[in-house]
Formats: C-alpha cells, sequence, structure tokens
C-alpha cells in the first residue's frame, strides 16, 4: 500500500503532465472559453484526486478525461449557466462571413452542435481517440459514438461555406 506522500507525488506529476491537455479538451468541449475550461479542468482535478488511490494506473488518462467531461455537462447543468448572457455590441462580422480556418471560427462551428455531438467529435477527430476510448469517455457505446460523430459531421458540413467553384 503507498503512503499519502507517495500518492500526492504521483498525483503531482500526473497533474504536472496531463493538465494542458486536459484544458485543450475542456475548452474545445466549451466552445473555447478559456477561463470556463481552467474551471472544469479544475473540478475534474479535484474529483480524480479524490478517486486517485482507487483508479488503475493504465485507465488514468481515460479516467481524466471522463472527468472532464463529466464536469463540463454538470456545469452546463448549473443554473448559473442557464442565465440569459447579455451582450453590449453586435458582432462586426455575420456568422456566415467568417472563414473556417482560425480557431474562433471552428470554436463557433464546434459550438452550433449539440453537447453530446460536440463531445463526440472533440474526442474523436480533435483528440484522436478511437471510438472505444471516446465511448469510455462519455460513457456510452461505440455504436453512439459512431452515429454522433457522422450526424455532427453532416451538421458541420452544411454550415460550411460552400465553395463558389471559380478558379482564381
Amino acid at each position: 500500500m503507498k503512503s499519502a506522500s507517495e500518492r500526492d507525488r504521483e498525483f503531482t506529476e500526473f497533474v504536472r503532465t496531463r493538465r494542458a491537455a486536459l484544458v485543450r479538451v475542456a475548452s474545445l468541449l466549451l466552445s473555447g472559453d478559456q477561463a470556463k475550461a481552467e474551471d472544469v479542468v479544475q473540478v475534474a482535478l479535484t474529483r480524480l484526486y479524490l478517486a486517485w488511490p482507487r483508479v488503475r494506473p493504465g485507465t488514468l488518462d481515460a479516467y481524466a478525461r471522463r472527468c472532464v467531461v463529466n464536469a463540463v455537462t454538470d456545469d452546463r447543468r448549473s443554473l448559473f449557466h442557464r442565465r440569459e448572457q447579455v451582450r453590449a455590441e453586435l458582432p462586426e462580422v455575420a456568422a456566415a462571413e467568417t472563414p473556417y480556418t482560425d480557431r474562433s471560427a471552428v470554436l463557433a462551428l464546434l459550438a452550433t452542435l449539440p453537447k453530446r455531438m460536440r463531445a463526440a467529435v472533440v474526442l474523436r477527430y480533435i483528440e484522436g481517440l478511437s471510438s472505444a476510448e471516446t465511448a469510455a469517455a462519455l460513457g456510452c457505446s461505440e455504436g453512439t459514438v459512431r452515429s454522433q460523430s457522422a450526424r455532427a459531421l453532416e451538421r458541420l458540413r452544411a454550415r460550411l461555406p460552400q465553395p463558389s467553384g471559380h478558379l482564381v
């Protein structure tokens, strides 16, 4: 049995090496809200720390991703999140005119997807997880991951501006 200081050292090393990747996943799941991603990852790491003695070493990354996905879901369910967010100014560029080559445009496009579809796309195509790993992170079957991913990609393709067909 490991001592408390040894477990703390292992957890600290895990956080030091994996935190940035977890924040990236959270940021993508939250449509680019970096501040909220930091908060969500902090909640997820707290939950991971409490479960640390029970988590098998080979499943740490998957368990941590699952903690992040659950923390994002819990955050979205909170009463504070449901309140209307008032903006002082309208955006200067219409959404349809935005090119999809920069990060903010990709995040805006991802934000149009329902949360389960967005999570499937982020974990499968941006994080590069397999269907099985994504299913484990989302707590669903591989078939659900494949169908959610396919539907999400179909929706994203429909929202992309169509090329004019003219060569310059």
